[in-house]
């Protein structure tokens, strides 16, 4: 999908793939604009406890970065956004665009991970096929097409990053 050009990583989204992304990243910003619950797993590993055996020392730590963590994720979300037409179309990126490119996926992809219950051991195409096999049209289907897109694409960024 990305190619590396001299100066840049330029990929090529249709219409569908830009409202997908567009979908995903927007929920991203709603959850990093509300107040953070605690109890949520994805908050949980969207801002985790640096201290973990010291949740008094943690959340002193966290009082001081959390608000300046939560605006680079939006900033790299919003980044991705704003430079992903809506419509679909060409993408050319340069490297801090990239760079918060691959910072907003990563938070995507660990937030539908998380909510769909994807572990490092999780065979992704295995469960694909188990979801499509059941159900072809449930929301799990479409949501673990939706991560293993996500995936491909994060991939293919770092691939182009490095060529």
């Amino acid at each position: 999908m990305f190619t590396r050009t001299s100066d840049s990583c330029v990929a090529r989204f249709g219409e569908a793939e830009a409202t997908v992304l567009h979908a995903v990243l927007a929920d991203l910003v709603a959850l990093l604009a509300e107040d953070l619950d605690r109890t949520d797993p994805v908050v949980a590993r969207l801002f985790p406890d640096t201290y973990r055996e010291d949740p008094a020392g943690s959340a002193e730590l966290r009082r001081y970065t959390e608000d300046d963590l939560r605006s680079a994720k939006l900033e790299a979300a919003m980044t991705l956004l704003d430079t992903l037409p809506q419509t679909g179309g060409q993408v050319s990126l340069g490297e801090e665009q990239a760079a918060a490119w691959l910072r907003a996926l990563t938070d995507v992809r660990l937030t539908l991970g998380l909510r769909l219950d994807i572990t490092d051991d999780t065979d992704l195409i295995a469960a694909i096929d188990d979801a499509v096999l059941s159900d072809p049209m449930s929301p799990r289907a479409g949501q673990l097409s939706v991560y293993a897109y996500l995936t491909f694409l994060q991939e293919s960024l770092i691939a182009a990053l490095a060529g």
